[in-house]
């Protein structure tokens, strides 16, 4: 019953610590009870099925945290939300078997330091793996307190991981040593050290925020908020009605010195959407085009469905749907960039939502569950992307914009990409819709928050029902216009050129984890005894 309890308490305490209704503090001791069933079991030599005792009780903690905070999954596929909940606890349970495997072969300091490089190892694996899920990556969680962690310029995300780490084990080691001494300057040696690695860093931040200022120049954007119904109306719409009210919402705010123009992703998406090889001479172009035509230095950033068809076996992806032995179908979720100058740019979203989007390790699976898809919102159809990110120039400036597409935003060193590709602002062109009025649509805009910081770039965010807004480079939500809602923002968004550390390195601290873990490991399982 204690451990059980303990179990509880950890996917508790991670559960409220978490954005965008918790406070994460609570994750800096939300560990230690787990930890602490780790310990305990394995020392206790009466016990009988150890390994799965701790994997029970690990998988429940996990479940816990797991649930609570994403279990808006639901309203969009059922059996997604349970793919997604039950799938990634598991990992997680597992990855505290590895450390416990450890622990009884070496010491308690490196088995720790093991611990710490195998969960960031895990967590750079969620990045970047064809299941894909780093919603619950650790250093996502102060999204909400972008005051305290304008360090993550520096580290990104797995800063925020190693800090949360780094408490737990102090604070857990402390508690060791108290109950085998019962000396009380343990725990105010340990209560000091702690206040120190959490407060020095926030103290930096927070004098950070207050010191630092964006370069000086600006453009004038506009954001819209068509707040169509996905499950109703989003497919049955035609795109000519889409693209006038969509020209309604910006005449409200677009003037003659607007530079840039931003929509959801895939608000155009009638049918099977626009044949992209045909795009430059279709209609939706032509009323993009004659709308940008009355504003001078307007560039427009709207979201497509596109589609490719392929009649030759040569040229179909491994991406391709096939539809009968002569006719294949690429389909694209894209970002057309239009101006009155030039020819339209286009931008393939490149991460993919697991299943929805992409069928994970297709060769392996498919023959096992045949077209099942994981459905977690959205259509149905294997999507085809691009390898390199895209940053297109605006019209009658030096300054570029990244189309960050939907889920892409997620993803801390991804973005960067697009940094390195000269982006100075960063659009992100979304639809949460699929989730309705939970935490999901809430956590995403707070996600984005982090990629402002991570990469001191203005963020332009449309969401199709909310919550669009514009986002500083210190992640201040600087104007929203709230879910559910229609209309459309307008702001003068700072443009910055120097790239941060983190856009230079990326995830530099999760590659020297795999090293230390690697190390580690051999050592503690394949070195000889002396």
């Amino acid at each position: 019953m204690k451990h059980l309890l303990l179990a509880l308490a950890t996917g508790l305490l991670l559960a409220f610590g978490w954005p965008t209704y918790g406070f994460p503090v609570l994750l800096f001791v939300a560990f230690i009870p787990l930890l602490h069933i780790a310990q305990q079991i394995r020392i206790d030599e009466s016990l009988k099925y150890k390994g799965l005792r701790l994997f029970g009780l690990s998988y429940l903690a996990f479940f816990i945290w797991n649930f609570i905070t994403t279990n808006w999954l639901q309203y969009a596929d059922m059996f997604g939300a349970c793919f997604a909940i039950l799938v990634n606890s598991m990992l997680m349970a597992f990855i505290v078997l590895i450390y416990q495997a450890v622990a009884k072969r070496t010491t308690t300091n490196k088995s720790l330091c093991f611990l710490i490089t195998l969960w960031i190892c895990f967590e750079k694996l969620h990045l970047g793996w064809e299941f894909s899920w780093p919603w619950l990556n650790l250093g996502n969680a102060f999204s909400d307190y972008p005051k305290w962690i304008q360090w993550y310029e520096l580290t990104g995300t797995f800063g925020g991981t190693l800090w949360v780490w780094l408490v737990n084990v102090i604070l857990f080691k402390a508690l060791l040593n108290f109950f085998e001494t019962s000396e009380k300057k343990i725990l105010k040696r340990a209560a000091f050290q702690t206040l120190a690695i959490i407060c020095i860093p926030i103290a930096g931040s927070i004098v950070r925020y207050y010191t630092y200022t964006p370069e000086s120049n600006t453009i004038e954007a506009v954001v819209l908020q068509p707040n169509i119904d996905p499950y109703s109306e989003k497919y049955n719409a035609t795109n000519k009605e889409v693209g006038e009210l969509l020209e309604h919402l910006a005449k409200e705010k677009t003037t003659q010195e607007t530079n840039l123009l931003v929509t959801p992703e895939t608000v155009m998406a009638e049918g099977y959407g626009v044949d992209l090889p045909r795009f430059n001479s279709s209609k939706e172009f032509f009323q993009a085009k004659s709308f940008v035509y009355n504003y001078p230095n307007l560039n427009y950033l709207l979201g497509f469905q596109f589609y490719q068809k392929h009649t030759n076996k040569a040229d179909i992806l491994p991406t391709s749907n096939k539809y009968n032995e002569h006719l294949w179908v690429d389909y694209y979720n894209s970002a057309a960039f239009i101006n009155s100058d030039k020819e339209p740019l286009i931008y393939h979203k490149s991460k993919l939502v697991v299943g929805v989007e992409n069928f994970p390790y297709q060769s392996i699976l498919k023959p096992l569950i045949g077209d099942a898809m994981l459905d977690l919102g959205g259509t149905v159809a294997m999507k085809t992307t691009q390898t390199e990110r895209s940053a297109f120039l605006l019209k009658n400036t030096n300054y570029k914009v990244a189309p960050v597409i939907c889920y892409e935003s997620v993803y801390g060193e991804f973005v960067t990409g697009y940094v390195r590709e000269g982006a100075n602002i960063l659009a992100i062109m979304t639809n949460d819709a699929w989730w309705g009025d939970t935490q999901g649509h809430k956590q995403h805009l707070s996600l984005a928050r982090l990629r402002a910081i991570e990469t001191r770039r203005s963020i332009a965010r449309s969401a199709n029902t909310g919550i669009s807004a514009f986002i500083s480079p210190k992640g201040e939500l600087l104007q929203t216009l709230a879910y559910n809602t229609q209309g459309s923002l307008k702001a003068e968004i700072p443009v910055n050129t120097n790239l941060t550390f983190y856009v230079k390195a990326g995830d530099y601290i999760a590659r020297i984890s795999m090293f230390l873990a690697l190390g580690i490991f051999f050592i503690t399982f394949f070195r000889k005894e002396k």
